[in-house]
């Protein structure tokens, strides 16, 4: 009788501690797959892309809602930094609006992208909901980001120019300039240039972006649809609705060409799930005939 029970026993304490080490895996993994930066790498080929800017490295992220990626995020920019990028594209939601501004923190995070390669951004709609977006941009200014609130740039490479055009997220002033008086602009002043517009949202892509003559549209907000399964394009948007599309990659539209990054960061209790962070790469190719 007492053997049986010690059977039982071992046998109990055997599928406790199966459990347990099957929970603690896990849970490592969890963290690992919210914490653990990804690299991922892109070409985009184009015809009529300046031939100075042939083999561009653009560094893309977004959506860091106030995520420190080792200490002061220096495992962030040390890995950006690997990837030798010519210019690095921020989509905005620097910070969370749930969690709230922590001071210093944009000022930190400018610094550090800055130190890389030039930098240039646009606001999310997390900060706006936060407020002080004003301010917001004139310390990342200060800190040494090229903020684009509905204007573009004109960065040279190589001898040769194109444009880099901003805009404010829509929850943003009432009032702003609209992309598509941006995009009047541009054609106003350069003619026919190659531009590249970032862009926040991804899902106003198909039904205003695409529509502007941007050779391509960079965009985050979409976090990659947070669960990523085999055949689907995300699990769940960022507001909710099941199955969203336009969350992480390159897609196409009329013509158009949109790239999504699925951005660093979660917002309040989000999560991600086979979903990691992601520094996105895309090097700008001359397609030739």
């Amino acid at each position: 009788m007492s053997r049986r029970k010690n059977k039982r026993r071992g046998g109990c304490l055997g599928r406790l501690l199966r459990v347990a080490l099957f929970a603690l895996f896990c849970a490592a993994f969890f963290r690992w797959g919210n914490r653990s930066l990804q690299v991922t790498k892109w070409d985009a080929a184009f015809p009529d892309l300046p031939e100075g800017f042939d083999g561009c490295r653009i560094a893309v992220l977004s959506d860091l809602h106030g995520a420190e990626f080792g200490a002061d995020g220096n495992a962030l920019y040390r890995k950006t930094a690997r990837q030798k990028p010519d210019y690095i594209f921020f989509l905005g939601d620097i910070e969370d609006s749930v969690r709230g501004a922590v001071p210093g923190y944009a000022e930190r995070v400018a610094d550090g992208l800055s130190a890389i390669a030039p930098t240039y951004y646009v606001t999310g709609n997390h900060e706006w909901a936060i407020g002080g977006v004003p301010e917001l941009k004139e310390r990342l200014e200060a800190h040494g980001v090229r903020v684009l609130s509905n204007e573009f740039a004109a960065p040279e490479r190589g001898g040769d120019t194109l444009i880099v055009a901003g805009v404010d997220d829509p929850n943003g002033y009432a009032d702003q300039k609209s992309p598509e008086a941006v995009a009047a602009e541009i054609y106003a002043e350069y003619g026919n240039p190659f531009w590249i517009l970032l862009a926040h949202r991804n899902n106003l892509f198909p039904t205003k972006y695409c529509y502007l003559g941007a050779d391509l549209v960079l965009s985050g907000h979409g976090h990659g649809g947070l669960i990523r399964l085999p055949f689907t394009d995300g699990l769940i948007s960022v507001d909710r609705k099941l199955f969203p599309s336009w969350t992480a990659g390159f897609y196409e539209k009329g013509g158009a060409r949109l790239f999504v990054t699925r951005g660093l960061g979660n917002s309040g209790n989000t999560f991600r799930l086979f979903n990691r962070p992601e520094i996105a790469v895309i090097t700008l190719r001359k397609l030739r005939g």
